[in-house]
Parts: structure tokens; sequence; C-alpha cells
């Protein structure tokens, strides 16, 4: 029974890091086009031509900076499994339990 459980939880612990992932990438979106539109509107109203107010550092710089972000994260719930093993988890979850007992044992 201890087995199912701790299988459920650790599913349930991944859907839950692939929901984070899948929020953040689209208040990503959401909210860098909203500042997109504003910079473009606004430096469109101060003369410059839509490529120049598109393509202007200040409008991208957003999307570059979250973006990295966004790929850490990706990283984070996609790519460090692969890396260090899908069972990483599980295993430093064991030592840190072990190194409690350990120092519970030493305090009796």
């Amino acid at each position: 029974m201890d087995i199912n459980k701790s299988n459920f939880r650790k599913a349930k612990n991944k859907v839950e890091k692939l929901k984070r992932f899948y929020t953040h990438l689209g208040v990503y979106f959401i909210i860098n086009t909203i500042i997109t539109v504003v910079k473009v509107m606004s430096n469109m109203n101060m003369g410059e031509t839509f490529e120049e107010a598109f393509f202007d550092f200040s409008t991208v710089a957003s999307w570059l900076v979250w973006g990295l972000v966004i790929v850490i994260h990706a990283f984070s719930v996609f790519g460090l499994p692969l890396l260090v093993g899908a069972d990483w988890e599980e295993r430093k979850i064991q030592q840190y339990m072990n190194e409690e007992l350990q120092q519970d044992k030493n305090y009796e």
C-alpha cells in the first residue's frame, strides 16, 4: 500500500511541476505580448516606424531575459531528470532521512 501511495505522490508531483511550467509559459506569452504592443504603440507615437519600434532593444529585452528564465525552468522540469536520473529525488530523500536517523541515534 505504501508503494502505491509513494508512486501516486511522485506522479502527482510530476504533474504539478508540468502544470507550473505550462502556467509560467502561458503567462510569459500573455504578459510579453502586452508589453510589446504597448511599447510598439508608444514608440510609433513618438515617430518611429513599426520596424524600428518592434525591433528596439527595450521591446525585445523582456522576451530575451524572461525567455532565459523559461529555458531554465524547462530544463528543471524536463532536462534535469535526464541528467541525474529519474530516481535522483528518491535517492536524495532517502539520504536525508538516513542522515536524520543517524543524528537522532547520536543524541540518544
